[in-house]
């Protein structure tokens, strides 16, 4: 029990030695009270461990009260709730927020979202999901940080950080492990993926997690290589307990040891509990599995005492690490105060500002001018509810301002809105001086059990496009999305082409600063975009194959026998990291220090040689040239942002561990091999000033 005092041992032994067997199952029954009929009677009588999807503070404090009053032992619930992009302030979606490439920012909206959670009675946050994806059909993209295990290691390191940052709230990075390379991006399908791929692609952001703190994780639904991921013994017990020395408390997900019975693994339900027991799992959320079964279990000898007692000593030390024994009764008016406060809405403004992508500036078309007559055309252009994306079931539409609030705050009478009747749309065009056409996704196409075959406008959008575009007026198109979209004909209609995701409550606000230039967009692509479904997956840190494609960006009819298309270029259509601004950014003057022992140190110039102030993310990749396993083409290892005044220079200073520049070998174990390696320091994954050192 590292980290806990003896003075908590001591009362926690105390408690687990006046425990019964069936009451030290009950700690590891957590349940939702809407499902139950019963609840009360279950907790009075110490079967339930915890709560969750309880949103009511009066209900929280009624179930705590029969816990701590009526039941023999008085030992208070746990109260787990999904968190994942805010609470009632509703931030953009997670992937929206890893485009900021702002760890500080992301730290302190999740620092928001806990506070709110917590003034409501939740302490146990499911959250946040860490898993790397390059599957953009896979709804739940939308949750993540994209596809890269470096930006989603220091999101996931930020997101805890500001969580677990308020007193009483524990973090739940999930989904452990690999539940982001789900085959054909369907939900809840299966993974197999190698150990190697396993431990330098999908672990990696569950291990910065816990480095900065998490207190628990959550299982995924999917299975790996044909082992359930809720009895992955080697996921579970021989990495996380034996390599890590993790001491958190392990919760399934929702029903998932029930599912092992249709995954083929279990014969029924108390197979299920059984197994997953022995693998590891300490918290059966929803599948009863534990409750109905355990004590039987323990009491035939088909799962041993001491592991039971393991898995009640890891709850009852979250529980006594969280402070639930002392924590007093709610105070439900506070509670109410501290959602959407003043200072919450403008972190969630500056998250929405940097979150925004700028994909294409034709001409300059952006920003518009303040006295231009505009038309706005498109559905999503008056839709508070779809702003707040996927997971904002603890927000309020009314709360959310919608990209016409925004832009009609700016112009009032000279803005003409149409939502989607072409007809319309097509005259208010032709009287306007510039076209913001808002298309894209509602905010039930993305997220669990949303996935999507075909990745293009929903729709008649496409169609209303193709009209707006042959009036001949400059067409800026405002990409709301929960996933990247394979739109290339979008891309050449536009003039301007702004990714605003679902961007939260403060979604009106931020399009209208970024389209008129009050604020110049920062943001960066944590995903590629592909330019069609038959790319996928497609990412950057691929590999180079021993055929590979000498020209990424065209058709290669006259090159034949390579690992190529025959009707579309290998390139994306915008590569990960990339992100214009109102500015230019020049890069020149790339050093990397000699000689090199532990780290690696380069340094680059970068100015900014356009008339606007802006902000850069200067990024570093490294690419290892020779090694005993095949490496990526390109590895992200740093970045920074920078703000730069019009004509102003500055150096950047990446210093890399070069302990960070490894993999895992033929032996699966990590090492950092010798020899010569290359260096981009750039703008995005596709660009950079090149050179190159040796280890």
């Amino acid at each position: 029990m590292t980290g806990t005092s003896q003075s908590t041992i001591a009362r926690l032994e105390d408690l687990v030695g006046r425990m019964t067997l069936a009451e030290k199952v009950g700690q590891l029954n957590l349940l939702q009270p809407h499902r139950f009929t019963d609840l009360e009677e279950k907790i009075r009588n110490g079967q339930v461990g915890g709560v969750f999807g309880v949103l009511n503070p009066a209900d929280i404090e009624r179930y705590q009260r029969v816990a701590r009053h009526e039941s023999r032992l008085g030992i208070p619930l746990l109260v787990g709730n999904d968190v994942i992009h805010g609470y009632r302030t509703v931030f953009p979606i997670p992937l929206a927020e890893a485009c900021t490439w702002d760890p500080g920012l992301l730290e302190q909206a999740a620092q928001v979202a806990a506070r709110e959670a917590a003034a409501n009675g939740t302490d146990w946050i499911f959250a946040p999901m860490v898993d790397i994806c390059r599957e953009p059909r896979w709804g739940r993209v939308a949750e993540g940080a994209g596809e890269d295990p470096y930006l989603g290691s220091v999101i996931a390191a930020a997101r805890v950080r500001g969580f677990q940052s308020i007193e009483g709230i524990a973090a739940c990075p999930k989904h452990y492990v690999a539940y982001g390379a789900v085959e054909a991006g369907r939900d809840y399908n299966s993974v197999d993926v190698s150990e190697r791929a396993l431990r330098d692609v999908y672990l990696p952001p569950f291990k910065a997690a816990f480095d900065a703190g998490a207190e628990t994780v959550m299982s995924s639904f999917n299975d790996i290589a044909g082992v359930a991921a809720t009895i992955n013994h080697f996921t579970l017990r021989t990495i996380l307990r034996e390599e890590w020395g993790w001491p958190g408390v392990v919760v399934s997900d929702y029903t998932a040891i029930a599912e092992l019975i249709e995954h083929g693994v279990a014969a029924d339900l108390r197979d299920a509990a059984r197994l997953s027991l022995l693998a590891g799992v300490d918290m059966d959320m929803q599948s009863e599995a534990y409750d109905r079964h355990l004590v039987a279990l323990v009491s035939e000898g088909a799962v041993p005492l001491d592991l039971v007692d393991e898995a009640v000593r890891r709850v009852l030390r979250l529980k006594f690490q969280l402070g639930l024994f002392e924590r007093e009764r709610l105070d439900q008016g506070r509670a109410e105060s501290a959602l959407l406060t003043e200072e919450a809405r403008e972190v969630a403004l500056r998250v929405a500002h940097e979150s925004l992508v700028l994909l294409k500036n034709d001409g300059d078309a952006l920003p518009l001018t303040p006295n231009a007559r505009v038309a706005l055309v498109g559905e999503l252009a008056d839709s508070r509810k779809d702003m707040l994306g996927c997971w904002s079931h603890t927000g309020r539409a009314e709360d959310a301002e919608t990209i016409l609030d925004g832009l009609s705050a700016r112009l009032g009478s000279r803005l003409e809105y149409v939502a989607s009747e072409v007809t319309a749309a097509v005259a208010a065009a032709r009287t306007a001086d510039a076209v913001v056409s808002v298309v894209g996704e509602t905010a039930d196409l993305s997220g669990e059990a949303h996935c999507r075959a075909h990745l293009g406008l929903p729709g008649q959008q496409a169609a209303l496009l193709e009209a707006l575009a042959e009036t001949g007026k400059p067409l800026v198109v405002v990409l709301a999305t929960g996933r990247p979209l394979a739109i290339p004909r979008v891309v050449e209609q536009a003039t301007a082409l702004v990714l605003a995701w679902h961007p939260g409550i403060r979604a009106g606000r931020a399009v209208a600063d970024v389209l008129f230039g009050d604020v110049n967009p920062s943001g960066r692509l944590a995903i590629t975009f592909p330019r069609t479904e038959g790319q996928i997956p497609i990412y950057y840190a691929h590999k180079s194959t021993g055929r590979p494609a000498e020209g990424q960006g065209t058709l290669q009819f006259d090159v034949p026998f390579r690992s190529t298309y025959l009707d579309e270029p290998n390139a994306p259509l915008f590569p990960f990291g990339f992100g214009l601004s109102y500015t230019r950014f020049a890069y020149s003057d790339l050093e990397i220090e000699s000689p090199i022992t532990d780290r690696v140190v380069a340094c680059a110039n970068v100015r900014n040689v356009g008339g606007r102030a802006a902000t850069e993310v200067a990024q570093l990749y490294v690419r290892d040239l020779v090694a005993s396993i095949t490496r990526p083409v390109r590895e992200l290892k740093a970045f920074e942002r920078i703000t730069l005044q019009p004509g102003e220079s500055r150096q950047v200073r990446f210093d890399v561990p070069v302990a960070s520049l490894g993999f895992t070998g033929l032996d699966m174990r990590y090492q950092v091999e010798p020899g010569e390696f290359r260096l981009w320091i750039g703008s995005d994954s596709a660009s950079g000033l090149e050179g190159s050192f040796r280890i």
